[in-house]
């Protein structure tokens, strides 16, 4: 499961596949690659055919990128500050002085990143997912400059131009990812798994206002909006050119092929787009980046309407944006309020964007590889923090049944050793319950499968424990 020292602070133990120093090693292409969106694979013609010299050249201009002395950090101090935020020395204050910070610090960052991944792409290991609605990281700047080995050279760089590092550290805001333990427990196993070199990846949502902030106000405690994207995320990285449709209501069809086999196809309903947005995540003591990749809801590409023109020029504003609100709303808020209705509708979808998005990158990337579905889980590891990212297990099911045309009992064999979870609760009051007529009205096909899965489950109950109906109702997923 672990990529052992290859990935540490050691120029002799560079990894054989990414050259840290500058870009790949051209003599470890054995075959054409191109990039793809989470690293090179070498079942594609590469899009990007250079002459040796302007190979080269790339690769001189960026090897001068990891330069860490302090010069050099002080160069690309002010090269964002002028060039980045567009600021001058008449006008630079502490919160540009974070910013410019910032951006530097995640230049060695993405460095870092893009040599892990081509690595882990090149061994092609076992990787490990961690699926969470939360991940309370609390402050980057600190916790990357110390575990990239470079705050004192930071300190002196910037302090040298003027500015003092701690205030600009005081300047940034928590990511409002997370709130509690739960999200605690993610942030510290993503630092781990990168501090122990693991080949690893969380995945979660990036959400506008978080849960909210805290005040008081006359004597009384009030929440309102977090808003700490307002100013924008030196962090993360937006990917649109990773994002994937999200399916929502419409009917199941039924397929009987020339063979007479039957297969269902989910059809019609809404759909939404989910839009990639990667916070890297470095290892202390070692090269080794990984990666929390959080996704966006945007309104659908096809036969949808973003903006309507028609509503707007009649003087329906709130109407011209609905369908880009709607879609939008999904990542607003975490854990929206499940009082009624609404909230619980806005809650399952939420859920089920974060996981059918989450699996269908995960297998994107297994499919680069070429293996047999048999494979799947010698190759990936899917960990569930709580319950919220348990419709992933419906969502592999459907996926391997319906979209890939495996057999229920391989299929089911398959998901079952995927996934592993953890537990924070039994409670009954903490664990999730949703009404079966609202899944089946936004999931009509995963409320079939659970049907099915929770059919068979019960089949086996009745062979240890014949007879006892009460054991039966208990046990079962739905309420009886």
């Amino acid at each position: 499961m672990t990529i052992t020292s290859s990935l540490k602070n050691d120029s002799s133990n560079t990894p054989k596949f990414a050259n840290m120093s500058g870009g790949v090693r051209r003599d470890s292409l054995k075959k054409p690659r191109s990039r793809s969106a989470t690293g090179l694979t070498t079942f594609q013609q590469s899009l990007w055919k250079p002459s040796p010299e302007a190979y080269k050249l790339w690769n001189t201009f960026n090897a001068d990128l990891k330069n860490v002395d302090v010069t050099s950090l002080q160069r690309s101090f002010v090269n964002h500050a002028t060039l980045t935020l567009a600021r001058s020395s008449f006008n630079m204050d502490t919160f540009a002085s974070y910013q410019a910070l910032a951006y530097s610090v995640r230049d060695q960052l993405i460095q870092h990143w893009n040599a892990t991944q081509q690595f882990h792409t090149a061994e092609d290991p076992k990787r490990v997912y961690y699926l969470s609605l939360e991940f309370l990281l609390g402050r980057t700047l600190d916790n990357a400059m110390l575990n990239l080995g470079l705050k004192d050279t930071f300190k002196e760089a910037i302090n040298g131009i003027g500015f003092n590092i701690e205030d600009a550290i005081e300047e940034e805001v928590d990511a409002a990812l997370g709130n509690g333990g739960l999200g605690r427990l993610a942030a510290c196993f993503m630092d781990s798994m990168a501090t122990l070199d693991y080949p690893a990846w969380g995945y979660g949502l990036r959400y506008t206002y978080g849960i909210f902030q805290q005040g008081i106000v006359d004597g009384y405690q009030t929440e309102y909006p977090d808003y700490w994207l307002n100013f924008g995320n030196p962090w993360e990285i937006q990917r649109l050119d990773v994002s994937y449709d999200v399916h929502f209501r419409g009917y199941v069809n039924t397929i009987v092929d020339e063979d007479g086999n039957s297969r269902y196809v989910w059809e019609g309903g809404e759909k939404v787009v989910a839009v990639a947005y990667d916070y890297p995540i470095p290892g202390y003591g070692t090269k080794n980046t990984i990666n929390i990749r959080l996704w966006s809801s945007k309104p659908g590409k096809v036969a949808t309407i973003e903006f309507d023109f028609d509503n707007f020029n009649a003087g329906n504003y709130e109407k011209s944006v609905e369908e880009q609100n709607v879609a939008e709303n999904i990542t607003s808020v975490l854990y929206p309020n499940d009082n009624h209705t609404s909230g619980k509708i806005l809650r399952l979808k939420q859920q089920y964007f974060f996981v059918c998005a989450t699996l269908q990158d995960i297998i994107r990337r297994f499919k680069k590889s070429h293996h047999p579905w048999s494979d799947f889980p010698d190759q990936v590891s899917i960990q569930l923090n709580d319950t919220h990212p348990t419709l992933g297990i419906a969502e592999l099911q459907r996926i391997l049944v319906d979209e890939e045309g495996l057999l229920w009992d391989d299929a089911w064999d398959i998901v079952t050793k995927v996934y592993s979870f953890t537990n924070h609760t039994v409670l009954p009051e903490a664990l999730e319950k949703w009404p079966v007529p609202l899944v089946q009205d936004l999931l009509p096909r995963h409320m079939m499968i659970i049907f099915d899965i929770n059919l068979f489950f019960l089949q086996k109950v009745e062979k240890v424990y014949p007879g006892d109906r009460d054991k039966l109702r208990k046990m079962s997923i739905i309420e009886e």
